[in-house]
């Protein structure tokens, strides 16, 4: 238990010491960009961030019918809500695991199945922030090498994962798990394996990251800053790639640091790229945080234990030892 309470206290610390340092490099010209912001951007944003959410579950509510789990998109938006909100206190993104004990728990499915609609999902997401990553690349004139390193290391991985998935469907295994392996590799063939299903993960997809980055053009708009929507897009394409490797709860910091450095290299002066890296994150969080208040509501007060369990670290155990 000492060891989890460190790990929580170690990566949130972590955390704080980015945003610190990121806010003592440019203080007082925060203070001047601040003064001057236009606060209506601000509220478009913030809608235009519930909108994504909604996006979100309806393409969640699509995976899980391919998986013939019947859901509305109510019910999937706010399984999303709980899980990304857990996300943004326990380290390691294992708040993930949330969604497969809300999915036993509401419908009855087993583990694999409800792992296998968060593989796609994940897979869906960081496959298209890389393609859009990819394309927006050649627009900025100013860029860092790493930039096209990290884009290109993220698409090979989503190449060889749509390889294994495809020659997967050869095997069978007596192995427990590698037979589990197989069998979630074969849900996912079943979840994105038709023409029309691709489609509609990919369609829906892109709108949802597209999206993303307009929320991130009004926060830089709130603060009368022009930047070009290559630059924001590929700002928010590094920050979500820097994000998903669990450093700290939520990203919180590295996205910061990767927006902002992205910013700067792009001509945006320090304390604005600052500003807008860090409001686009605090919108995004605080509406996940208030989606999942409500969302803890609508499923009940078992979600509360659930979130401390996984806060403890005992829903990895659980899970793995049911599954």
């Amino acid at each position: 238990m000492l060891r989890k309470i460190s790990t929580v206290i170690l990566s949130t610390l972590l955390a704080a010491g980015l945003i610190i340092f990121l806010l003592s490099r440019v203080w007082d010209e925060l203070l001047i960009t601040l003064h001057e912001a236009d606060l209506r951007f601000l509220l478009l944003a913030t809608l235009i961030c519930l909108a994504a959410w909604y996006l979100r579950g309806c393409r969640y509510r699509f995976i899980l019918s391919r998986l013939s789990i019947a859901v509305g998109a109510i019910f999937s938006t706010a399984c999303i809500f709980v899980s990304q909100t857990a996300n943004l206190i326990i380290p390691a993104r294992l708040g993930d695991l949330i969604r497969l004990l809300i999915l036993r728990h509401e419908k009855g499915t087993t583990y694999s199945t409800g792992l296998s609609s968060l593989i796609v999902e994940r897979v869906f997401d960081i496959i298209t922030i890389a393609l859009i990553g990819a394309i927006a690349l050649p627009f900025v004139v100013t860029q860092a090498t790493w930039f096209s390193t990290l884009i290109g290391v993220t698409l090979l991985g989503g190449l060889l994962f749509i390889m294994v998935l495809l020659f997967s469907g050869r095997f069978s295994s007596e192995n427990r798990i590698f037979g589990k392996i197989l069998k979630i590799l074969d849900e996912i063939r079943t979840v994105s394996g038709t023409t029309s299903a691709l489609a509609i993960l990919s369609v829906s997809s892109i709108a949802i990251w597209i999206i993303d980055c307009i929320i991130c053009a009004m926060v830089a708009m709130m603060f009368g800053e022009v930047v070009p929507f290559q630059v924001i897009v590929l700002a928010i394409v590094i920050g979500n790639l820097v994000k998903a490797v669990p450093i700290t709860p939520g990203g919180v910091g590295t996205y910061e640091l990767a927006l902002a450095l992205t910013f700067e290299l792009a001509g945006v002066t320090p304390g604005t790229a600052v500003l807008i890296a860090i409001i686009d994150h605090l919108i995004k969080n605080l509406v996940t945080l208030a989606g999942g208040v409500v969302s803890i509501y609508y499923f009940g007060e078992w979600t509360l234990a659930l979130l401390k369990r996984a806060y403890s670290g005992d829903i990895r155990g659980e899970i793995n030892g049911r599954s």
